[in-house]
């Protein structure tokens, strides 16, 4: 090897020393500066009420132990805040990073409700589009379909999201539409129409278009010669028709009432649903559609 040679080895081993030298100090430095505080932002819609604030987020982050700012940046756990965080139920997604100026922040969307739920014991809870609950209190009022109905892991409300995204897109169905049953029993989904008088049972939350498109036919061509107190049960299990329950109880008062405050008054869920000994059955336009066995033509 040439004396320029050997020359060109040795500053090549030089600079990689070099690299290695000033990374490592570096990344030393990096790890001995303290934090410099959180930087907590709270992002959610001008329009929504927001269920979480910055003060609140930072009394957590106390609670938890997690605020100290007395050590370097590098051994605080990101990951473990985010994770805390996000179980929170009224934390709809929570993300933390390290910026460079080692300040950690913390950026919260507030739960965004989809549906208030109401279980037969009178208590109430919003829920998020996963299912996630935030109890129902007077700090929070807001303007979302109504469920009521007894839920559990096997059938979550949840279930439904489909069906309120379906009725809340639809300009005339949300108009329509007052409050959301399930059935204990049978856990058919019936529908409460603000126009009092009858109930929508669709059984399951499967063609929900269709199924609506039957209804809105009874509406159109039915209901006004028929008149708006004549049936109390609009039924459109069965493919293709309408099983029309004729009134035999005066129509009774509605499930849920509300003060001017927006607290539960009366709760009663079976009220909605009365047993029926007479029933019409209207084709919707589907030939040879079946009909329920347990139900005939009056």
């Amino acid at each position: 090897m040439t004396k320029k040679g050997v020359i060109r080895c040795v500053l090549a081993i030089l600079l990689v020393i070099y690299i290695s030298v000033a990374v490592t100090a570096a990344n030393n430095n990096q790890r001995r500066q303290q934090c410099r505080g959180f930087d907590i932002r709270v992002e959610a819609a001008d329009s929504a009420p927001s269920f979480v604030t910055a003060d609140e987020v930072r009394r957590l982050l106390g609670e938890w132990h997690m605020a100290d700012t007395k050590r370097p940046t590098s051994s605080i756990n990101l990951q473990r805040i985010e994770d805390r965080l996000n179980s929170v139920v009224n934390i709809e997604r929570a993300t933390v990073e390290r910026m460079p100026d080692n300040i950690i922040r913390i950026v919260v969307e507030p739960m965004v409700p989809v549906a208030r739920v109401f279980d037969p014991s009178g208590r109430s809870y919003y829920i998020n589009r996963q299912g996630k609950r935030l109890t129902a209190n007077a700090r929070y009022r807001l303007d979302v379909p109504v469920i009521t109905g007894t839920f559990d892991s096997k059938h979550s409300p949840a279930a439904l999201v489909p069906l309120i995204d379906y009725i809340s897109s639809d300009e005339k169905w949300n108009a329509i539409v007052g409050q959301i049953m399930v059935e204990p029993g049978t856990r058919d989904v019936i529908l409460v129409p603000m126009i009092r008088g009858h109930v929508i049972n669709l059984g399951d939350t499967a063609d929900i278009p269709g199924k609506l498109a039957r209804v809105m036919t009874m509406y159109r061509k039915v209901m006004p010669l028929k008149g708006w107190e004549y049936y109390d049960t609009l039924s459109v299990k069965w493919g293709g028709q309408v099983v029309a329950s004729r009134r035999v109880k005066s129509i009774p008062e509605p499930a849920i009432r509300f003060d001017q405050e927006g607290d539960v008054e009366e709760e009663n869920i079976d009220a909605m649903l009365t047993t029926n000994t007479a029933v019409d059955t209207v084709s919707a336009d589907v030939p040879n559609s079946p009909r329920p066995k347990d139900l005939s033509n009056q």
